[in-house]
């Protein structure tokens, strides 16, 4: 290894290695520094033992879309060397979504063909509308794609892109109930009809248009596909290495400075950070412009999730689908009572089967058992949790009072909700534990522990939302806060972006034209005893987890165990 570097990156979310495996394979040095002791971000997982047992559970990701030959993660990652070690498991191509209200059930199926005549078999009365709608918002997607190219014509775009969706809706003369089963993407990128703009919705419903799927292995294996990448390339992944500062010397990057003191010199940094901290604490408010400040201070954030983990002794029967439990019609009050930080009666909750999406991954739970998560959006700000101040700021919360009531609260909600579409299990579980935008923010240190970054408001989507590359010589940008959006897909994209505005290349382009940036030997062969989890630990852990085991293990046999290195 080395101490001279062509770049840092800071934070290890899909975006960040994406861009850091781009600037890898094309000769850079590359360091990533995550704080955490597991590289990935959103896409990372967590295990848990339990009287012998072991549960693994995705924080991220659930499903993603375009995995089929020639779609954008096969893509990416074939570019990247590691295409064949990414399997790809689908959903129910014929009801990947289960919507479900009080008085009726949508199943959405892949193709937008498909999914139109499915609305209006359940919505009869509203077909004229539905096929409007259908028309304008894949006539969006579709232009979205040919502004790639120069000189192309995009009338339905240039119209509607930068509208909102509830504009959107009003237009082909949808009322409540249309417009909440058209709109169970929102939960998605959590954000309202009349908070979001069209070109979100366009761009999340054509993904899953081109099919669902689920990373074999889970959301760890992206990740330590892209660690692998770099660390074959003469790159680093340092876990436990959190940046205190990020260094501007004279309007441009220097390096960055850990908490402990350590300063890391680069003429290039990428923060994949949250951006509101990037720009306040890591970078510092006197080394932006006016404008950047009132931006970034004036910005709205998309609301937290909270999630339960839920494992039950029993296999539940049922298709290869997510279910989106409503207890009504009104989405636009829903979102309106979380703004204002109120619950409100009922929640709407998202189901994820993983022992259904991934019955190989030995990982999940026991043979016999169902591992599945249920989730829902969360009021906005730290009041309805009982605290003062996010843990990133060093709040405490874990055993306040009113924190553990609420979680209690919200927790039996999504339980009430898993069981209309799954049946009974409460007298079945075996593990449970639930997840709050507080916990997300002492991982990621997420702005208000949103895991979706920015709304994609019409002032805040595609061009209006931060560059890749910023006003600061050498600074860069990537993550779900920046231009490509949020998401495994959005993220990745804007890490792939990013690297080629860096390296003054369309990479993304090259890609689909078929340009392999590292051939598939320039990686190691995986060990017997892969693991994702443990790729994602870096170099550095790795051998200190290593040596300990030695040292462990020579212990119990009464011999000498060697040290530990210093690395």
């Amino acid at each position: 290894m080395t101490d001279e570097w062509d770049a840092v990156v800071v934070g290890s979310g899909p975006g960040a290695l994406t861009a850091a495996a781009c600037l890898s394979t094309a000769g850079r040095r590359v360091m990533v520094l995550e704080r955490h002791d597991l590289a990935g971000g959103n896409s990372q997982v967590f295990r848990r033992r339990h009287q012998g047992a072991e549960y693994e559970f995705d924080v991220g990701v659930h499903y993603i879309g375009d995995c089929g030959p020639g779609g954008l993660f096969p893509t990416i990652l074939g570019a990247l060397g590691v295409g064949d070690r990414v399997g790809f498991r689908p959903l129910d191509p014929d009801g990947f979504d289960t919507v479900t209200f009080p008085d009726v059930e949508l199943r959405v199926p892949a193709g937008w063909d498909a999914y139109r005549e499915r609305v209006i078999e359940v919505l009869p009365g509203d077909a004229d509308g539905i096929g409007r709608y259908f028309d304008l918002l894949h006539a969006v997607a579709r232009e979205s794609r040919d502004r790639m190219l120069p000189g192309a014509s995009t009338p339905t775009f240039d119209q509607w892109a930068g509208r909102t969706v509830a504009e959107l809706f009003a237009a082909c003369g949808l009322g409540e109930r249309a417009t909440a089963m058209l709109d169970h993407w929102s939960g998605l990128y959590a954000g309202a009809p009349s908070q979001t703009a069209v070109s979100m919705q366009a761009l999340m419903v054509d993904h899953y248009m081109r099919g669902a799927y689920y990373p074999e292995g889970g959301g760890q294996v992206i990740p330590a596909r892209l660690v692998q990448v770099i660390e074959a390339h003469g790159g680093e992944v340092r876990t436990l290495a959190p940046v205190e500062r990020i260094v501007v010397d004279g309007g441009r990057v220097r390096g960055v400075r850990l908490a402990g003191g350590e300063v890391v010199e680069a003429p290039l940094v990428v923060s994949g950070a949250d951006h509101r901290r990037t720009v306040v604490d890591l970078v510092g408010r006197e080394h932006w412009s006016a404008p950047t400040l009132r931006w970034v201070e004036q910005a709205t954030m998309t609301v937290g999730l909270v999630c339960a983990y839920v494992v039950v002794d029993v296999e539940l029967p049922g298709p290869n689908t997510n279910y989106h439990v409503f207890p009504d019609y009104d989405l636009e009050g829903m979102y309106r009572r979380l703004d204002g930080g109120d619950a409100g009666p009922a929640s709407a909750a998202y189901v994820s089967l993983a022992s259904r999406k991934d019955p190989g991954n030995r990982h999940l739970c026991p043979p016999g058992h169902t591992n599945f998560q249920v989730m829902t959006l969360a009021p906005r700000g730290y009041g309805f949790w009982g605290v003062e101040s996010g843990p990133a700021q060093g709040g405490t919360y874990r055993r306040e009072a009113v924190y553990r009531e609420r979680k209690a609260l919200i927790t039996e909600r999504l339980l009430v909700a898993a069981e209309r579409v799954l049946g009974p299990f409460r007298d079945r579980i075996v593990h449970l534990e639930t997840a709050t935008p507080v916990s997300q923010e002492r991982y990621t240190h997420s702005t208000g522990g949103t895991s979706y970054g920015y709304q994609h408001s019409p002032a805040q989507s595609g061009s209006n939302r931060p560059a890749h590359r910023t006003e600061i010589e050498g600074l860069w940008l990537v993550g779900a806060n920046t231009v490509a959006g949020h998401g495994i897909a959005g993220t990745m994209v804007g890490g792939v972006r990013c690297a080629g505005e860096i390296l003054d290349r369309p990479l993304l382009v090259e890609m689909y034209m078929g340009t392999r940036l590292a051939e598939p030997g320039s990686v190691p062969a995986d060990p017997l005893d892969f693991d994702p989890v443990e790729v994602c630990r870096g170099s550095a852990l790795r051998a200190r987890r290593a040596a300990g085991r030695a040292a462990r293990a020579g212990a119990g046999a009464g011999v000498a165990a060697p040290r530990p290195s210093a690395g």
